[in-house]
């Protein structure tokens, strides 16, 4: 099978779309709610709608966060697939270009909803079709190290019994229901970490607080507890059984999925930095030539120009991943390729470019600044930059979790 990282023809009428949902939409409304953190940006009702709409009339085929669901059919294996996941990640990546707080904050478009299309059976996609769902994953005790999950569930009659905290959930306040990770018995370890869709209003449950934060601040990020919250059996996603021999390879199912959204999410952050920064450069008088070698250029441009490179690098790897997982190959290394490496460019990129454009990357005047705050926690949730690494290099070397620490 051959990629080409080209966007794909049937694609590039949703991509035109998303930029001019995230130019004419977003980015007005962008320093508003930056600033008013914690407010609910009404105008994404609107949209979300309209991405509703979409959806329904499959007109547009991965239209925003949710369309990660691999497709099982290997009826045609030989036959090259631009899918749901394609979509979704040039998708986001152009919103992004809008703001990434605001899409954080898109209604029926959480980590959650990603995690539901990847993992649960048909019968739970269609009852939880038009949730929006948050995911709750990190706890007080642990960051990145998903397998250290204390948070308990514990089957009684036809309904499991939650207890636990979850810190850093991403939409927690706003959504219908949260996507929580839990252990089914601590001493088989990975093995017995299953994800549960708990209701918002489910007794027990209760959003603690909302963080403020430096970045990314017009998405709401809350401390969740559970204290005997009582959630029916049916909401368990995936299988109930524990396989110790399959280990953690069920959750992080869920992981290859989400991943390439989040690399396509410092990407999109990240070229609208690049386009700003390229106009400024322009009106100060620095020109970026394409054609000449970078040392007979101003070391302005120069600079430029190996950022866009570093840029590239990241949009292509986001690219293989979810083309991979569009053509059903395993693709948890490319995941966390992608991840890895899209998320420092991220951060790398945006941060650059308040540096070459000094005083007005700096200050309120553009949105350089904003973006340089909104694209860190890209290199840090859905697994540290360190994490990434770690899996790659455990996925090169053939050696466990436990082998290489």
């Amino acid at each position: 099978m051959a990629i080409n990282l080209e966007v794909p023809k049937k694609h590039r009428a949703l991509v035109d779309q998303a930029h001019q949902v995230a130019m004419n939409m977003l980015r007005p409304i962008s320093r508003k709610y930056d600033i008013a953190e914690h407010e609910y940006p009404k105008e994404l009702d609107m949209l979300a709608a309209m991405i509703d709409g979409l959806s329904e009339s499959g007109a547009s085929e991965g239209a925003g966060a949710t369309g990660v669901r691999r497709d099982s059919d290997d009826s045609d294996k030989k036959s090259v697939k631009n899918g749901a996941n394609l979509a979704s990640v040039t998708s986001v990546a152009e919103m992004c270009w809008g703001d990434t707080g605001l899409l954080l904050s898109m209604p029926r478009q959480g980590l959650g909803n990603s995690a539901i299309a990847s993992v649960a059976n048909d019968e739970q996609l269609e009852r939880f079709k038009g949730r929006w769902a948050s995911m709750a994953i990190t706890e007080p005790s642990f960051g990145s190290d998903s397998a250290a999950i204390s948070t308990t569930a514990v089957l009684d009659g036809d309904e499991y019994v939650i207890n636990g905290e979850k810190i850093f959930v991403t939409s927690g306040e706003r959504s219908d229901c949260i996507v929580v990770w839990a252990t089914l018995d601590k001493s088989l370890g990975r093995a017995a970490i299953k994800s549960f869709v708990v209701e918002k209003g489910t007794p027990g449950v209760k959003v603690e607080r909302l963080e403020e934060k430096l970045g990314i601040r017009a998405s709401d990020t809350a401390v969740i507890t559970f204290t005997d919250a009582r959630v029916p059996k049916e909401n368990l996603l995936g299988s109930p059984e524990i396989n110790v021999e399959q280990g953690f390879a069920g959750a992080m199912a869920t992981f290859d999925n989400t991943r390439p959204l989040v690399a396509a999410m410092a990407v999109g952050c990240a070229r609208a930095s690049l386009d700003l920064t390229r106009d400024l450069l322009k009106e100060a008088g620095i020109e970026v030539d394409y054609d000449k070698p970078a040392i007979l250029q101003s070391a302005a441009a120069a600079k430029f120009l190996q950022l866009e490179s570093d840029w590239e690098a990241g949009r292509l790897l986001t690219l293989q991943a979810a083309w991979m997982a569009d053509n059903r190959k395993p693709n948890s290394l490319e995941a966390s390729m992608a991840k890895a490496k899209a998320g420092r460019v991220g951060s790398d990129v945006t941060l650059s470019c308040v540096e070459l454009c000094a005083s007005i990357g700096y200050s309120e005047e553009e949105l350089l600044e904003k973006w340089a705050r909104d694209s860190k926690i890209l290199d840090i949730f859905e697994g540290t930059q360190q994490i990434q690494q770690l899996i790659v290099a455990r996925r090169v070397l053939g050696l466990s979790s436990a082998e290489l620490k």
